[in-house]
């Protein structure tokens, strides 16, 4: 190479540089890169220098940087509220149910049964979440609904998170009470729990609240929420998996399509008046399905 060599490209990136000298072979243009610890430079002879400024021109305009997508910015909100609430609720209708308060059969009253529901006994979809059949049923809908609700909680708000749960478990238990036949019985707080993972799989995937450069990312809450719903929502003989299923389902329409409503309220009025409603529903359900 002749002695009088101009420097037409110069990064800290080797694997640009390296990119650009393999254009410069491509159109047989004698070249050098050398590197060294802190920048690759690309010489080549001065008769070639402007050949070659005017063809790295052109790959540049052919080939823009690509510039990772930035990641949206997650407020973590107040999730306690909502974990505490719902533990309140489910051990308070656990003792309730057991020592048959209001001299009440609270699971006869409360249970998800096809054929009334069907019948207009509607409030059951929201009064089954809150029985369970022993203390160890209760003790994992507990363990996996805090679990559960803090993510949801952190993302939405207590309020808006809990809502979004019982109205999303209702409509679970409800198309599962229409895929089944009329005489399905069910309880248990499941439903909710899955629902929880369903509506913080959908909101953080249609969210893009994850990275979108590697597929791996890009899809991991679909694949993470289905893995945590195969392993730990589809065992024991008397898993109801098609609420299960359907619960994750409806909170993961529910996630999307609060991620279609666009930025959520977070004052805490709005907060509480959420977290309200979702109290008022199985308040209001388990007191008409006491006086029926």
């Amino acid at each position: 190479m002749n002695e009088d060599l101009r420097v037409v490209f110069e990064s800290r990136n080797r694997q640009a540089s390296a990119d650009r000298a393999l254009v410069l072979t491509s159109l047989q243009i004698p070249h050098q890169l050398i590197n060294d610890s802190g920048s690759s430079v690309l010489i080549v002879p001065a008769q070639f220098s402007a050949q070659a400024v005017t063809e790295l021109q052109l790959y540049d305009e052919e080939n823009p940087p690509v510039h990772p997508k930035p990641v949206r910015k997650i407020e973590h909100q107040n999730a306690l509220p909502g974990v505490v609430a719902y533990v309140f609720v489910v051990c308070m209708v656990a003792g309730m149910a057991g020592y048959s308060f209001f001299q009440s059969n609270w699971f006869v009253a409360g249970r998800v049964d096809g054929e009334l529901i069907r019948n207009g006994e509607v409030w059951r979809l929201f009064t089954a979440l809150t029985l369970h059949s022993g203390v160890r049923h209760l003790l994992g809908n507990i363990v996996f609904g805090v679990f559960f609700g803090l993510f949801a909680g952190r993302l939405l708000g207590s309020g808006i998170a809990w809502l979004s749960i019982v109205l999303a478990a209702a409509a679970g238990n409800a198309l599962n009470t229409l895929f089944l036949d009329a005489s399905h019985r069910s309880i248990g707080a499941s439903t909710a729990v899955f629902a929880a993972l369903g509506l913080v799989a959908g909101y953080v995937w249609f969210g893009k609240l994850m990275s979108q450069e590697r597929w791996s990312t890009r899809y991991g809450p679909i694949v993470g929420g289905l893995a945590l719903l195969m392993y730990t929502g589809t065992g024991g003989e008397n898993t109801d998996i098609g609420a299960h299923f359907l619960g994750f389902v409806c909170g993961f329409v529910a996630g999307l399509v609060l991620i279609r409503l666009g930025k959520l309220p977070q004052d805490s009025r709005t907060q509480l008046f959420a977290g309200a409603s979702a109290f008022g529903l199985i308040f209001f359900s388990w007191a008409i399905a006491l006086m029926s």
